[in-house]
Order: C-alpha cells, then structure tokens, then sequence
C-alpha cells in the first residue's frame, strides 16, 4: 500500500481528530467494531509535527495567523 503524507494546520488537525471520535462514538453506539477508527486516531495524534513554511503569493490564507499554510 502507496503511503501518503499530507500536510494539516493546527484547525484542520483538530477538526480531523474530533470527525474521527465522533465517527467512533457512532459505531460504539451502533455496537460495531472501531479498530480501524482507532488506529487512524493514533497515527493523526502521533504524527510528527512539521512546519512549512510557503511564500505567500497575495498574503497568508484566511484563518491562519501564524503564516504557516498547508501544502
């Protein structure tokens, strides 16, 4: 299997991680198994943290203030 790096903000991380849980609470309601749910949560908070940093062309994106934009 091809191995994928993406590159989050802080906002875009967060949101992640609680669609995640709120999709596991979901299937623990339902009584079905959340392995999967499980090992995708533990690689997204696990992750190592790199910035990048990307010339702005006409300013920094919208909702991000620190200058650092995903790629």
């Amino acid at each position: 299997m091809k191995k994928t790096k993406i590159y989050l903000t802080e906002a875009e991380w967060r949101l992640l991680i609680y669609c995640l849980n709120d999709f596991r609470n979901k299937l623990l309601e339902e009584g079905r198994y959340t392995d999967i749910v499980d090992e995708v949560m533990l690689k997204a908070v696990k992750a190592p943290v790199k910035r990048v940093k990307v010339r702005p062309s006409d300013g920094i994106m919208a909702g991000d203030s620190n200058g650092i934009q995903s790629v």
